[in-house]
């Protein structure tokens, strides 16, 4: 199976031949719909292409586990896909709506804790994922009065699509292929999606864009995880009985040259790296397309989360998963700030249509899919509301 390792190419980067890709089949010019089509690697690794039909864009991430998954740590975990997405899309939307009420920001920093819960059996069925607020501080210098600083922000993080989430209760759809044969959904709500095919062939295919506009080091790892003989460092993540909460803090300032900055590590449990992420806006919101937008990190990271969870419980019970892969459409209203809308943004249902390699029967394949949802933190993120607590900081 291929590996990160193998790879020759960067950890991300934009794809060049994006006429491969197949396009999600909602074209609504006033929402962004992004494909994600991931596959797993070697052991906890995973490989997805975000193809963005709004910004028409496509990029190639890859995404590790750290120790607690027995992970070989070398590309950041899912939770900091999607903690980035989260602050670089609030941070596009304070930035643009300050320039269009014409309030000069001088300096900028966001500082965001997100928290997550994992509690039962997995042997049981009632392992359970859910996902709590998010705490974001926002320390910002500007010339304006406090009241018109305070009316900012939390109209930008109204704004923010990324922040839609949190407020709504969508519940996911699926769709499942086992043995390139449809079977019919568990519990879970059956899916809408068309046009879906099994991505793995796709990856073999792609070509890294060789375009000077392209940020150099979208994503590195800042420091390593010192594990010696720290017992945080046991995979107690793979445990068939779980209690244990999870926390993710991301870090963002915004560079002279408008890209945003981005580090995010796992503090809670203790073991993780620090890695270091870029994002730019895309060209249609003003950016240049840099590196990935807050949007695309967001659907990779959430399509990372579940793939974990896929291959975490066939683990812990011993399915037979020989090989896995999903895609998934994820969609949003075009951004209050970012797309002039001047309205409060709103998230959709995401729908996935999960590829199965198994000798398992189909009951077994549809509680395998079934649990990866009950079980993913980013999944739970949708079909909950714990809205974000803002705090904000003028310096």
């Amino acid at each position: 199976m291929p590996s990160i390792e193998s790879s020759p190419h960067p950890l991300i980067f934009r794809i060049n031949n994006s006429e491969v890709l197949p396009r999600p089949h909602i074209e609504d010019r006033n929402k962004i719909t992004i494909r994600t089509m991931t596959r797993a690697l070697e052991g906890m690794q995973k490989e997805a292409i975000v193809h963005d039909a709004f910004a028409d864009t496509a990029w190639r991430m890859v995404c590790d586990e750290g120790p607690w998954l027995n992970g070989t740590d070398l590309s950041s975990f899912p939770l900091g896909f999607f903690s980035t997405g989260m602050i670089a899309s609030l941070a596009s939307e304070i930035t643009a709506l300050a320039r269009q009420r014409h309030i000069k920001i001088e300096a900028l920093k966001l500082i965001q804790d997100a928290r997550y819960s994992m509690e039962g059996s997995a042997v049981r069925q009632t392992m359970t994922g859910s996902s709590l607020p998010v705490e974001t501080e926002v320390m910002i210098r500007a010339e304006a009065e406090k009241a018109d600083i305070d009316a900012l922000l939390y109209h930008a993080l109204a704004a923010s699509p990324a922040d839609a989430i949190m407020r709504s209760t969508l519940a996911s759809r699926f769709k499942i292929t086992k043995n390139a044969q449809h079977i019919e959904a568990g519990k879970v709500i059956p899916s809408m999606m068309l046009n879906s095919s099994d991505p793995l062939g796709l990856f073999e295919r792609l070509e890294p864009s060789a375009s000077s506009t392209c940020a150099a080091d979208i994503t590195e790892k800042l420091a390593g995880a010192d594990t010696a003989g720290d017992r945080q460092s046991r995979p107690v993540g793979l445990a068939t009985e779980q209690k244990r909460s999870v926390e993710v803090r991301a870090v963002l300032t915004v560079r002279d040259d408008g890209l945003k900055s981005i580090q995010v590590q796992c503090i809670q449990p203790q073991g993780g790296s620090v890695f270091h992420f870029l994002s730019d806006d895309p060209e249609c919101f003003g950016g240049q397309g840099r590196a990935p937008a807050g949007l695309q990190y967001l659907s990779a990271g959430l399509s990372f989360c579940f793939m974990t969870q896929l291959g975490r419980f066939a683990g812990i019970v011993k399915q037979d998963l020989p090989s896995y892969s999903i895609v998934q459409d994820s969609c949003f209203s075009l951004p209050g700030a970012s797309a002039a809308q001047h309205r409060e943004a709103v998230a959709y249902p995401v729908d996935t249509h999960v590829f199965l390699t198994s000798g398992e029967d189909d009951d077994a394949s549809r509680t395998l899919v079934d649990m990866a949802e009950q079980t993913c933190y980013l999944h739970a993120c949708y079909r909950g509301i714990a809205k974000t607590k803002l705090r904000v900081n003028a310096v």
